[in-house]
């Protein structure tokens, strides 16, 4: 065999050789990147737990009663996690009966509450079958037990506030109030309620 042949066949092995260690690296490589891939999907999923801690009591789903400018009403209401614990999704359903001043009618809404990026602060978006939107910022008392939002204010709009508040005996009590924008901090009571939790 010639010097160029065995020149030859030993650039083939050479070559074959690193091919045979660019493919373990490249294994090794997509092991260790799944490993680490892992590692922050569940860093992640710690940090949404704790993240959402003062939230647990809310979570589930409640029977509500309510009355006010709308009139009388009940229905039912969750709290559930989505999006792998990134946002909690609220979901509504009320029924008005018929009265003398109205039909009979059924109120829904939703409302996507998340962490806001870049801040220190809870958002939550809420939407109706009548049309509205309305951009709140959450803010969850001291003790724990009493859950505000506020809408953001907006030239020549009124004011809103929802607040949850969970009593001793884990009952909900609901009131959802207006203020105009002439006088931001005086609200009226336009919606008021009570719940008691079904499941979760």
């Amino acid at each position: 065999m010639s010097w160029k042949n065995k020149a030859e066949r030993r650039a083939i092995t050479c070559s074959v050789s690193v091919c045979r260690s660019e493919s373990g690296m490249k294994r090794s490589a997509s092991f260790l990147i799944l490993i680490a891939l892992a590692w922050l999907s569940s860093e992640a999923a710690a940090d949404n737990q704790s993240m959402w801690q003062d939230w647990g009591p809310l979570l589930g789903t409640w029977v509500a009663e309510g009355k006010g400018a709308p009139g009388s009403g009940a229905g039912t209401f969750s709290f559930a996690y989505d999006l792998q614990k990134q946002v909690i999704v609220r979901k509504s359903h009320m029924d008005y009966p018929a009265t003398a001043e109205h039909k009979a009618f059924a109120h829904d809404d939703l409302m996507i509450i998340y962490r806001e990026q870049g801040a220190e602060k809870t958002r939550a978006d809420y939407f109706d079958n009548e049309g509205h939107v309305i951009r709140y910022t959450a803010d969850i008392s001291g003790d724990k037990k009493t859950l505000t939002l506020r809408s953001d204010p907006q030239p020549s709009q009124p004011v809103f506030r929802l607040t949850y508040n969970i009593g001793d005996n884990g009952r909900l009590t609901i009131k959802f109030e207006i203020a105009s924008p002439t006088a931001p901090q005086e609200f009226k009571v336009y919606v008021e309620g009570s719940a008691h939790k079904t499941s979760g």
